[in-house]
């Protein structure tokens, strides 16, 4: 019944599947129903299916629409499959749709596929600490369905490029809001706080057909875990720039690292142990670029291709060759 109240009508087959059981469960349960006065009936031919009387249904009063909108959204995700109330929590779920007011069920329906919360962290990355960016045009464009213009600076390089995106939706990623987009139909990801703008287009998205938000994000977050084990690099850092340098490196931190720590065992104080993870000994060489206030302990291979770099920059900035 709870099925049946925000549709209306159902073919049998159709309820059997979302119930996992047989069509013939489904019609027994119907005549049963029908035979303790509840107001079911079966529409035969082929059109037909399984419906409530009319104006059958139980009000869920004084949610305004942002209020039922938002009951969606928290519930949605993998959250609850990971806490063992998935089953639970989606029939809730469909408890809750069912009684809406029939004027909030679309909206209520919508923000459940354009909006997703993902509580667990990406491997390696600390939690953030910064406030979130205004997710006003992103909302819209995810919400509406229609096309958002992004001018956005990438994290790696700083490299600041414009992109027409379709979205599927914003995915909250351990208190980091994602958007979720195709990007000349490939699926693409893109941190909300590197936009520098975002404008709603009035065009509608142009989706692929058949994917929803929850199908893109699965994809996307599966090809940044299934990467193999980066490379476990051990350093030490100046306290003098460890914020310069924690804020650059956040992304390579294999946990939040300490705001001070006390000094080395080689009686050398004013130091901070951080552990970090690159995909590959040429990313971890920017660590060069702190000079002598920054110190690869190990791996010893990256140490060996520091002192490499270290030795032909030497070499290069050596006045007495220019002579």
């Amino acid at each position: 019944m709870l099925l049946l109240q925000p549709h209306q009508q159902l073919p049998a087959s159709d309820l059997a599947d979302r119930l996992d059981v047989s069509v013939r469960t489904i019609m027994r349960d119907v005549e049963a129903l029908s035979a303790a006065g509840v107001p079911v009936y079966t529409v035969r031919g082929p059109q037909g299916g399984i419906a409530p009387l009319p104006g059958y249904r139980t009000d869920v009063t004084g949610l305004t629409a942002d209020e039922s909108r938002a009951l969606f959204v928290l519930m949605s995700g993998t959250a609850r499959a990971d806490l063992g109330l998935g089953q639970a929590l989606g029939s809730a779920l469909r408890k809750v749709m069912a009684a809406l007011p029939a004027s909030h069920r679309p909206d209520a329906d919508l923000a459940s596929r354009r909006i997703l919360i993902d509580p667990v962290r990406w491997r390696g990355t600390p939690s953030p600490d910064h406030p979130a960016p205004d997710l006003t045009p992103f909302q819209q464009a995810a919400l509406t369905d229609r096309r958002l213009r992004l001018r956005y600076r990438h994290g790696r390089d700083n490299r600041v490029a414009t992109y027409t995106l379709d979205p599927y939706g914003l995915v909250n990623k351990a208190g980091v809001w994602y958007l979720v987009a195709d990007q000349d139909g490939e699926p693409r990801l893109f941190r909300t706080d590197r936009a520098l703008s975002a404008t709603v287009l009035d065009q509608p998205a142009q989706r692929r057909a058949g994917l929803e938000l929850n199908d893109v994000w699965q994809g996307l977050r599966r090809r940044i875990d299934d990467i193999p084990v980066p490379l476990a690099v051990t350093a030490r850092v100046r306290n003098e720039i460890l914020a310069q340098f924690l804020l650059i490196h956040e992304a390579d931190l294999a946990a939040p690292a300490p705001a001070e720590s006390p000094p080395e065992p080689e009686g050398e104080p004013g130091w901070t142990k951080v552990e970090l993870r690159f995909r590959s000994l040429p990313a971890a060489e920017t660590l060069l670029a702190f000079g002598p206030d920054a110190q690869v302990l190990t791996p010893e291979d990256l140490r060996r291709a520091l002192a490499r770099r270290a030795e032909a920059t030497a070499v290069l900035y050596d006045s007495r060759q220019d002579t």
